[in-house]
C-alpha cells in the first residue's frame, strides 16, 4: 500500500481541541443521557454508532447538507435513516404539509385521507387497498397479525439477512437484546438464508402446517438471484402461507413502486415506510383487498383489528406523501440517485486505490442505497477502522454512517465527499501500515470503536 507523504493527523485526536470544536454537542449528549435512555429516540442514531470524536447534534438541514449546534456543516448521507429521498426541507412539501396545518386531526376521516390512498395505490402494482400508520414496525406487525388470521397459524418465517423488520416482540426476541421478551415469542420466529431457496424450503418442511408467512425485504443491496422471490412466493401459496414483502428501504429508492414493480412480483401484503413522505412520518401497509378487508367492515369472516391509531392519518403526514409522490411523477428521482450513486461508487472506488488500501476500504450495495466495508491489517472486517473511517469524514465535513444519497446530492456534494476521503483514506493507509497488537487502528483512532446496535451488553 501507498502513503501520503504528508498525512494530515486526524483533527481531533487532541482533547481540548475536540472540547471546543464541539462544546455545544458535547453538552447537548450529556443533557440527553440524562433525560433519554440512549440519549436518542432511535437506537440507529445512538453515540455508540458514531466516533467519540465526532459528538454531533444536529440543529438543522438544508438539501443534503446539516449544521450541528456549534455551527459546523456537514453533507449527510443516510438521510434520515433513508427515510429522506428528496432532501432536507424540500419547499414543495414542506409547503403541502403546512398548509394542512389548519387541522391535523378530527373526529372524524379527512378527506384527505382518500387522496392519500388513491395516490399510493396508483403507484404500486398490484395492491388494492391501504392502511396508513407512523412508523414501519406498526405496519410489519399489522401484517403479521392479518397472516396469522388468515392462516390460522403462528410461525413467522424471516430473513436472516435482514437487520430490522420491527421492534416488536416477534422480531426482537431473535436478536441479542432479547431481554423482556417471551419466550414463546422468539419460537414462533423462525428464519431462513437469502438467495437460499432449499433454507425456505427446510422451514415449511420442518415445520408444516404452522408458519403463517413470509416476511423479507427483496434486496439488501444487491438484487435477488433469478428465481428466488418468485420461488418463494410459489411456495408460500403452495403450503398455504402468506407472503410479505418489507418495502421499507427499497420503496421509493429501488423503483416508485418498490422493489417488487422492479422484479416484477406482486406480494399479498407490503409495507412502506417514511420515504414516501421524505421524511413526515408516514408508513403504508397495502396488499390484496380480500386479506385487507378483514380489517374492515365489509367482511363476513371475524375481524382483524388491524391498525387504530389516534395520529395515524394526520393531514400534515398524508399531505406530504402525496406532495412527495407527485415530485416522484414528474422527475426520475430513483433514476437520479441510481446515477450520483454511479458517480461517487465510481470516483471513491478510484481514490481508494489510489491510496493502496483495496480489499480494506469497499463500497458496496445498490447505487442508489450505497455502504461501505471496512477490514483491519489481516482483511478482517474490523468496527474500529470503520470508526477511524467515519471519524475521518466527520471532522472533515462529511457525516456518513451509509453512503445513502438523495435528489439533493448534486456534483458538488459529490465533489466534497471525493475530497474529504481524499484525506481520510491517507490517515486509514498510514494506520493500516502502522499496525497495532490489537489488530486496530491504534493511536489514529480517538476513542472507543462503534459497536452493533444489537448487543447485550453497553
Amino acid at each position: 500500500m501507498t502513503t501520503s507523504t504528508d498525512v494530515r493527523p486526524a483533527l481531533g485526536l487532541d482533547r481540548a481541541a475536540l472540547e471546543a470544536r464541539f462544546a455545544k454537542s458535547i453538552a447537548l449528549a450529556e443533557r440527553s443521557h440524562a433525560l433519554i435512555p440512549g440519549g436518542a429516540h432511535t437506537y440507529a442514531k445512538g453515540d455508540d454508532q458514531l466516533p467519540a470524536w465526532a459528538p454531533v447534534r444536529v440543529v438543522r438541514g438544508d438539501g443534503c447538507t446539516v449544521w450541528d449546534a456549534d455551527g459546523h456543516a456537514y453533507v449527510e448521507y443516510g438521510m434520515g435513516l433513508r427515510a429522506v429521498t428528496l432532501g432536507h426541507g424540500y419547499a414543495p412539501v414542506v409547503q403541502a404539509a403546512t398548509r394542512a396545518m389548519q387541522g391535523t386531526n378530527f373526529t372524524r376521516p379527512a378527506a384527505i385521507e382518500v387522496e392519500a390512498a388513491e395516490a399510493l395505490l396508483d403507484l404500486v402494482p398490484g395492491a388494492e387497498m391501504v392502511k396508513f400508520a407512523k412508523d414501519g414496525s406498526t405496519v410489519t406487525t399489522a401484517a403479521i397479525k392479518l397472516a396469522r388470521a388468515v392462516t390460522g397459524r403462528t410461525k413467522v418465517a424471516v430473513c436472516q439477512q435482514n437487520p430490522f423488520l420491527s421492534y416488536n416482540d416477534w422480531f426482537i426476541g431473535r436478536t441479542p437484546m432479547d431481554a423482556g421478551i417471551p419466550q414463546q415469542a422468539v419460537a414462533d420466529t423462525v428464519a431462513f438464508e437469502y438467495n437460499d431457496f432449499e433454507s425456505v424450503l427446510k422451514l415449511f418442511d420442518d415445520h408444516a402446517g404452522e408458519i403463517a408467512c413470509v416476511i423479507m425485504e427483496a434486496s439488501r443491496g444487491s438484487d435477488p438471484e433469478e428465481g428466488f422471490l418468485h420461488r418463494v412466493q410459489w411456495l408460500c401459496h403452495q403450503r398455504g402461507a402468506l407472503f410479505i414483502l418489507d418495502e421499507m428501504i427499497t420503496g421509493f429508492r429501488w423503483h416508485t413502486g418498490g422493489a417488487q414493480a422492479l422484479y416484477g412480483i406482486t406480494p399479498d401484503l407490503a409495507c412502506f415506510g417514511t420515504a414516501r413522505a421524505n421524511g413526515f412520518s408516514v408508513s403504508a401497509l397495502t396488499g390484496r383487498r380480500d386479506i385487507m378487508e378483514l380489517g374492515g367492515l365489509r367482511t363476513d369472516q371475524d375481524r382483524v383489528f388491524l391498525l387504530s391509531a389516534t395520529h395515524g392519518a394526520e393531514t400534515h403526514g398524508l399531505a406530504a406523501a402525496i406532495a412527495t409522490m407527485q415530485v416522484y411523477r414528474k422527475h426520475d428521482i430513483c433514476g437520479f440517485m441510481h446515477r450520483q450513486g454511479e458517480k461517487l461508487r465510481a470516483r471513491l472506488s478510484a481514490a481508494i486505490t489510489v491510496a493502496g488500501v483495496e480489499g480494506y476500504v469497499e463500497v458496496l450495495g445498490r447505487s442508489s442505497n450505497l455502504v461501505f466495508a471496512t477490514r483491519d491489517r489481516a482483511g478482517r472486517p474490523s468496527q474500529a477502522f470503520r470508526t477511524l473511517l467515519l471519524q475521518e469524514l466527520a471532522l472533515r465535513g462529511i457525516l456518513a454512517p451509509s453512503l445513502v444519497l438523495s435528489f439533493a446530492h448534486d456534483d458538488g456534494a459529490l465533489d466534497r465527499t471525493v475530497a474529504a476521503f481524499a484525506e481520510a483514506r491517507h490517515v486509514y493507509a498510514r494506520a493500516l501500515e502502522e499496525g497495532c497488537p490489537d489488530g486496530g487502528p491504534g493511536r489514529w483512532l480517538g476513542g472507543r470503536p462503534v459497536q452493533p446496535v444489537f448487543r447485550k451488553r453497553a
